[in-house]
This record gives structure tokens, C-alpha cells and sequence, in this order.
């Protein structure tokens, strides 16, 4: 027996249709959006605290777009394009101006060994310097308080190890001579990821940068949490 597909329109199987805007799932970056419209708000007195703390508890309940923009609606602020905003890879170098040139942080090893792991807040630009020593840079756990970050690292008869979360986006820009360095490029794909930035040089030495499995930036709720305190704190006169 032939079987054969009905025709658009007939009494058949209907065809499958696209889910709607609103109906798609929220991402991470969809609630960080609508966090930061709210935290706006807030510090431009259009909410309350207590009609802040009770928007930001639902934004990070919400599975939905849907659920997302009810809670910016009566705001200012373009609030409905990022979720289907296309997704655009970050540049190869750093956007001119949002990286200041000096350091935060110096990390340096001579004849010795120098390691920065667990929970820390992350600068905009930290330098590593492993003269006859090693570094070692794990950023699994650290705190991304700003979108881009430079790690400069230099390696003299050294080792520099960076390790980064699997969800954040990775670049380098560096050399070996007589040595190597090796940064494994990563995209996150996610629109406002943060993205590390590696820029070394490596003399007789090594600088290694890659994804360490199984390690995420912590929930955004998590990453905001101290800028909305601060603003609570200065609303409340705190």
C-alpha cells in the first residue's frame, strides 16, 4: 500500500509550527538584561526597593520570555529584542577603551611559584610575570564583574597556566620564542558572556590558556548580587 504525505491544508498531520517569541525559553542573558533594566529602575527611583527585591526574585524564577517582560514592561529600556538578538562572536582584541593599560593585579613568580584560585573578584586587567617560576590562574570560580578582561602574561625559563569557566569566550594574542603559547580559542554563545582575553609572550617558557571541564560561571544571580545590594544600600541610606 502507497502511502502518501498530505498536502498543506488537507485533514492531515498539521505542520509544526514555530514557537512563538515569547513562548521560547530564557537564557541566562535574557535575565541579566531584564536584571539590569531593574536595577536601573531602582537607582533611578522608578521602583521601590521592595518592588525591586519582588521583580528580581521573578526574573530569575521566570523559564520564559514571556515571564521576563511583564516584569520590565512599564520601564524604560529596550527590553524585548535581546532574546532574538543574533548572536555576534567576540572580537579577537579587546574593545579600545574598555580595558584600562594598567594592571588591577600583578601575579609574579621568581624561582618560586604563585597560584590565584577560588573565590575572587576579577579585574579588568591582571599581569603575570613567571621569571624561573610558575603561575597558576584558575578562573573556574572567580567573580566576572566586568564583559572583557586581559590577562597579560609574560613566561622567562617560566610557566603560566590559565584555566577559564566553560561558558565564558577565550582569545590570545601572544608568541613563543623557544617556547610556546597556546590559547584554546572558546566561544561561549551566549551575547554578554564574558570574554578573557590572553596577551603573552613567552621566552624559553610556556603560557597555556583553555577551558577547565565541567566548571560554569556561577548563576547571574549570584554575579549580581553585590551590585543590586549596593544599590539597595544606597536607596535605603544604608
Amino acid at each position: 500500500m502507497d502511502l502518501q504525505k498530505s498536502p498543506a491544508g488537507d485533514a492531515g498531520t498539521p505542520e509544526r509550527q514555530p514557537p512563538a517569541p515569547t513562548d521560547l525559553r530564557a537564557s541566562d542573558a535574557d535575565r541579566d538584561r531584564t536584571a539590569d533594566i531593574l536595577r536601573d529602575a531602582l537607582g533611578e527611583g522608578r521602583l521601590t526597593a521592595e518592588e525591586h527585591a519582588e521583580r528580581v526574585e521573578e526574573v530569575f524564577r521566570a523559564k520564559t520570555v514571556g515571564e521576563l517582560e511583564p516584569l520590565v514592561r512599564d520601564l524604560p529600556g529596550e527590553h524585548r529584542t535581546g532574546a532574538t538578538r543574533a548572536y555576534q562572536p567576540p572580537p579577537n582584541l579587546p574593545t579600545p577603551g574598555e580595558v584600562p593599560p594598567v594592571a588591577d593585579e600583578n601575579v609574579v613568580a621568581v624561582l618560586s611559584s604563585a597560584t590565584r584560585r577560588g573565590r575572587w573578584r576579577m579585574g579588568r586587567r591582571t599581569h603575570a610575570y613567571a621569571i624561573f617560576g610558575s603561575i597558576e590562574i584558575d578562573l573556574s570560580e572567580a567573580i566576572f564583574e566586568h564583559r572583557q578582561v586581559v590577562i597579560k602574561a609574560v613566561s622567562v625559563f617560566g610557566s603560566v597556566e590559565i584555566r577559564v569557566p566553560e561558558n565564558v569566550s577565550l582569545r590570545g594574542n601572544g608568541g613563543g620564542v623557544l617556547g610556546s603559547f597556546e590559547v584554546r580559542t572558546l566561544d561561549s554563545g551566549e551575547p554578554d558572556a564574558p570574554v578573557v582575553y590572553v596577551d603573552g609572550l613567552a621566552l624559553l617558557g610556556s603560557i597555556e590558556a583553555k577551558p577547565k571541564r565541567g566548571k560554569v560561571v556561577e548563576d547571574l544571580l549570584d554575579r549580581l548580587g553585590d551590585r543590586v545590594n549596593d544599590k539597595l544600600r544606597k536607596h535605603l541610606g544604608h
